[in-house]
């Protein structure tokens, strides 16, 4: 009997199945994770938007709010609420603080959580 000491290499069904699962999992993963960072993206866009609003000293926090908020409204953005925004004025001072938590489901009662925080600040105290 002749015996070859080369084996054979390759992929068992298994080890592909478990590789495709891997794979599928990232990819669920990404798919539900990055429109997350895209709508923050546009969360900090509407931030730099009301920061270089002409008059940015004497806006009331009332106008600040309505400003982020059509700017919300245009980009589709819905994780973000009153609730969520700090405005706080004194005198040519003003500072916007947004800070929010996302919480999307990935699979089952696998969820993913996302906190977020951001702060623009103009004038001076």
């Amino acid at each position: 009997m002749n015996l070859s000491s080369n084996r054979e290499s390759g992929l068992t069904l298994i080890t592909l199945t478990l590789l495709l699962g891997l794979i599928a999992f990232i990819t669920l993963l990404v798919l539900k994770i990055a429109p997350i960072y895209i709508d923050h993206s546009k969360v900090k866009s509407a931030l730099t938007g009301v920061e270089q609003m002409e008059n940015i000293e004497t806006v009331t926090r009332e106008e600040v709010w309505s400003s982020l908020e059509k700017r919300f409204n245009m980009n589709y953005v819905t994780d973000v609420t009153k609730d969520n925004v700090r405005v706080t004025r004194r005198g040519g001072y003003l500072k916007v603080e947004i800070e929010y938590e996302v919480v999307k489901p990935i699979v089952g009662n696998l969820s993913v959580l996302v906190n977020f925080y951001e702060i623009i600040e103009v004038g001076q105290e």
